[in-house]
C-alpha cells in the first residue's frame, strides 16, 4: 500500500500514515479499500474538522440556550482549535495534533482549553455517528499528554455582606448603571437575566425570568420566578421611564447596557468587588444572618440543588418563604435590619 511520494508526503506524515493503517489491518479491515471509501466521501463532501464542526454545532442547538445565537459555545474553538487545524479531516485529527493546539493555552486559559478539548471530543463523537473513521480516544489521550493544568482558578471578588448598605447608598442617581446595581443587588440574579429584563417579564410582585435565560439550568423547562421587594419594584419604577423597545436598561444601539457598563462602574470607584460577587454576598448574609433552610437559600439564587429524581416530586420554588427573606434583604440593603432574620419570622 503506496503512502505518497516524498517531498509530497513528509517522513512524519509518512509514519502517521503507516500507524494509522497498521491498525486497521490489525482490526482485520481492508486498508486499502477503507482508503479509497474515504477519498470517495471526501470528493463527495469536505470533511474537514471546520466541517464537521459546524455540522455538530447544528446538531445541538436545540441544548443551547437561545439556540446557541451567543456564539460561546463555539468561541474556544474558532479562537483557538480551528485556526490550526480546521482544514484538517476529521479522520486525520489525532492526540498529537490537539495536544499542539492546546499547549499554549493549557496552562494560562484552563477553563478556555478545557471547553475545547470537551467540545472537540462531542465533535469526534459526530464524525464517528456520520459513518467517520475517527479515533474516539483522542481527546483523553490529549489530556494525558497536556498533563495537570497549574492553573489556579479564582474566585469573583465578593463584597463582604455588613458593607453592601453602604455601596448601595451611594447609588443615588437615577441614571441606568446605579439602577441597573440596585436591582442587581436587590435581586440576587445573575447579570444576563438583569440586563436583558423586558417590561413584559415583570408582573405585580414577581419577575418571570424564561427558562431559557438562566444559566446552570440546562434542561429546564420552567421559568424561575424572582419575588420583588417593595424597594426592588421602586428600583423598576424609576427605571421605567429610561425603557425602549421592550427592555428596562436598554442601551444606546437598540440592544441592552453591558456587563462592563456596571463592572468599570466599581472599578472606577476603586472596589475590588464585581457586580456578580452581590450573589455572594446574599448567599452569604442567608448563611450568617438567617437559619433560612439550604434548600430555600439555594433557591434565593437559582440553584439547581438535588438530583432529577427529587426535583421531579419536590415541585416547589419556594416562592412564598423567598419574598419573605427577599424583603429582609431590602431591609438590610437600604440599612433598615441589622438583626438575625429567624425562619420562624420568615415562615410565617
Amino acid at each position: 500500500m503506496g503512502l505518497g511520494g516524498f517531498p509530497n508526503v513528509s517522513l512524519a506524515e509518512a509514519r502517521k500514515l503507516r500507524d494509522r493503517w497498521r491498525k486497521v489491518a490489525a482490526a482485520g479491515r481492508n486498508p486499502i479499500r477503507e482508503r479509497e471509501a474515504e477519498q470517495r466521501a471526501a470528493r463527495r463532501e469536505d470533511i474537514s474538522l471546520a466541517v464537521i464542526t459546524a455540522d455538530a454545532f447544528e446538531s445541538r442547538k436545540a441544548e443551547l440556550k437561545g439556540d446557541g445565537t451567543a456564539g460561546r459555545w463555539l468561541s474556544p474553538l474558532t479562537l483557538h482549535v480551528l485556526p490550526k487545524l480546521g482544514r484538517v479531516p476529521v479522520t486525520e485529527v489525532d492526540q498529537r495534533d490537539i495536544r499542539d493546539t492546546l499547549a499554549p493555552i493549557w496552562h494560562v486559559k484552563a477553563a478556555t482549553a478545557q471547553k475545547a478539548l470537551d467540545r472537540l471530543s462531542i465533535i469526534i463523537r459526530h464524525a464517528a455517528a456520520l459513518g467517520l473513521d475517527v479515533d474516539l480516544q483522542a481527546t483523553a489521550k490529549a489530556r494525558a499528554l497536556l498533563g495537570k493544568s497549574r492553573h489556579q482558578p479564582k474566585h469573583i471578588p465578593a463584597m463582604d455582606w455588613r458593607d453592601v448598605p453602604d455601596f448601595y447608598a451611594s447609588l443615588e442617581e437615577p441614571t441606568l448603571t446605579h439602577l441597573a446595581l440596585r436591582l442587581l443587588i436587590l435581586t440576587g440574579v445573575r447579570s444576563g437575566p438583569l440586563r436583558n429584563i423586558r417590561l413584559d417579564q415583570i408582573g405585580g410582585d414577581v419577575w418571570t425570568i424564561p427558562a431559557e435565560a438562566m444559566k446552570g439550568r440546562k434542561g429546564a423547562t420552567e421559568d424561575f420566578r424572582v419575588p420583588l421587594s417593595a424597594e426592588a419594584k421602586c428600583v423598576i419604577d424609576l427605571a421605567r421611564p429610561h425603557a425602549r423597545n421592550g427592555f428596562l436598561f436598554p442601551n444606546s444601539r437598540n440592544g441592552v447596557i453591558s456587563d462592563m457598563t456596571l463592572s468599570r462602574h466599581m472599578e472606577r470607584r476603586g472596589l475590588e468587588a464585581r457586580p456578580h460577587g452581590f450573589r455572594t454576598s446574599l448567599r452569604t448574609w442567608l448563611a450568617e444572618a438567617t437559619d433560612a433552610p439550604h434548600e430555600v437559600a439555594e433557591a434565593m439564587l437559582a440553584h439547581v440543588v438535588d438530583g432529577g429524581v427529587v426535583r421531579a416530586y419536590r415541585r416547589t420554588d419556594y416562592l412564598e418563604p423567598r419574598a419573605k427573606l427577599a424583603d429582609w434583604w431590602a431591609k438590610h440593603v437600604t440599612g433598615g435590619a441589622g438583626q438575625i432574620v429567624r425562619i420562624a419570622t420568615v415562615a410565617k
